[in-house]
């Protein structure tokens, strides 16, 4: 493929991919992360190195259905050709969705508006089958009504150090979450989150804890304590990884960057 090239241009990709089988976003020594199977892709579709700068790093296990990264790069191909060209490198589990040139003063990550997760857990006796990997698991009935309570003390600016893990690296615990929302399709539990940005393992963390509310073990008002606490000792564990998604970030409509893709129709 002959390339002409020009004077240099940004790119925003959106990728979906299966975390199961990657140790998490960021690229490590071992190669065994998405960024390290996204930038050799990428790097052979263009022959030469590529790197990229993703808008949310996603923990060992997460899918994401809309991740956005950029790159910057000399070649002057049409926006599809990189979507067709490196979804030939990349394993059957991660695939670029969509490509648009972007100004050179757009970033994945800094240029974000809100970013947007869902966890889905399945309430059963019976632990997943067809969708190990893609759901959490809860054997203990849960109470609606008692987890949306629990959940409405966390809307807004709050220090969220309660949920956050001791490896994060964000220079402040303080977020906004404008969003919790808990909802329910049969046996399956859904809990949809929308904020500026998250901390590390912050979803998980909150869902463990309303899941301790919506089984029982503790009452509502218990998360305005934990909230309140600023101490990860004062919340649940962490909850595991099965079934938590990164629907994706979103960004000024100026932009215009893609904020939904075929996954959404397929995710419960």
């Amino acid at each position: 493929m002959a390339d002409s090239p020009g004077a240099g241009q940004r790119l925003a990709l959106g990728l979906a991919y299966r975390g199961r089988a990657y140790h998490g976003w960021q690229s490590q020594p071992d190669g065994r992360t998405v960024q390290d199977h996204l930038e050799a892709a990428l790097s052979a579709f263009a022959d030469q190195p590529v790197v990229t700068v993703c808008a949310g790093r996603t923990d060992a296990g997460v899918h994401a259905l809309n991740q956005v990264v950029h790159l910057d790069t000399a070649l002057d191909r049409d926006p599809f050709a990189w979507v067709r060209g490196t979804n030939r490198y990349l394993p059957a589990d991660i695939a670029v969705q969509w490509c648009r040139p972007v100004a050179g003063t757009f970033h994945a990550r800094n240029s974000a508006r809100g970013r947007r997760y869902r966890h889905l857990v399945l309430e059963s006796p019976v632990r997943p089958a067809l969708e190990s990997g893609a759901v959490g698991w809860t054997f203990r009935p849960l109470d609606g009504q008692a987890m949306r309570a629990a959940a409405a003390a966390l809307i807004g600016e709050h220090d969220f150090s309660s949920f956050r893990a001791a490896a994060c690296q964000s220079p402040t615990p303080v977020k906004t979450l404008r969003k919790i929302e808990v909802s329910r399709r049969g046996a399956y539990w859904r809990f949809d989150f929308d904020g500026n940005a998250f901390l590390h393992h912050m979803v998980r963390n909150i869902v463990g804890s309303l899941l301790a509310v919506g089984c029982g073990r503790m009452p509502p008002g218990w998360m305005a304590e934990v909230l309140a606490a600023r101490s990860r000792d004062a919340a649940a564990p962490t909850f595991g990884a099965e079934g938590l998604y990164f629907l994706g970030p979103y960004y000024d409509a100026d932009h215009a960057i893609p904020d939904h893709v075929p996954a959404h129709d397929w995710l419960p």
